[in-house]
């Protein structure tokens, strides 16, 4: 992970960022809110351990509030020596992701910062879904193929939706139910087989090359013709 370290105490930044080096990540270091606040901008980091009182007229909440207002959603960890539950709170709504309160032990440190780093990874948005020339946007909620538009009703957006996350895997009677349907049996109805029907007339009869494919006895696959 590359880690941005705002901290005014060199003792404190010291034992943080060699403690972090030695356990192999890349380690960035700034000792005063404007620099801390340049760097937290202008960089890409996976995770930032924020000082709640800088130095330079900008402190850690500023910090925050700053990138949050940037819509940038880069992991947070506070670390302050103010432990009373309301600075904590005001911490964590400024858009803090964690706080940690010092004097703190390095090896709790280094556990909630990788976590961080994790669960950032895991909550990067994707807003589209790509499938040869089949295109489906996630905000607009719109699709198109080759270039045209495809109108769809919420119930085939949803299901195209859970094809595409699942393109070339088989996708089971059971799978669609529980994640397109929300049911947690099977209803003994031909519901899926009536919806996929109308996907099919609108995503692949129009076009030369079919995308959803039947598998036999077990479900369906949403691929390029050709493609294993």
């Amino acid at each position: 992970m590359r880690i941005l370290v705002v901290e005014d105490d060199k003792d404190v930044a010291g034992f943080v960022v060699r403690g972090l080096k030695e356990t192999g990540h890349v380690v960035d270091h700034a000792d005063n809110g404007r620099d801390g606040l340049f760097m937290a901008a202008s960089e890409n980091f996976d995770a930032i351990i924020l000082d709640r009182m800088l130095p330079g007229g900008i402190d850690g909440l500023k910090i925050l509030e700053t990138l949050r207002a940037q819509k940038n959603a880069v992991p947070v960890m506070i670390l302050s020596a103010l432990a009373d539950v309301d600075e904590r709170v005001k911490g964590l709504k400024a858009g803090g992701d964690d706080y940690l309160t010092k004097p703190f032990a390095f090896a709790e440190l280094l556990a909630r910062v990788e976590a961080l780093g994790r669960r950032g990874k895991a909550e990067v948005t994707q807003t589209k879904l790509v499938v040869e020339d089949l295109e489906l946007d996630l905000l607009s909620r719109q699709v198109r193929r080759a270039g045209q538009k495809i109108d769809l009703q919420p119930r085939e957006f949803r299901l195209l939706e859970y094809l595409m996350r699942h393109a070339g895997q088989v996708v089971t009677r059971t799978m669609l139910l529980e994640g397109v349907w929300d049911y947690h049996f099977d209803p003994q109805t031909n519901v899926i087989d009536v919806h996929v029907s109308r996907l099919r007339q609108k995503v692949d009869k129009p076009f030369p090359v079919p995308l959803i494919h039947t598998v036999r006895y077990a479900g369906y696959m949403l691929r390029a013709e050709g493609a294993p």
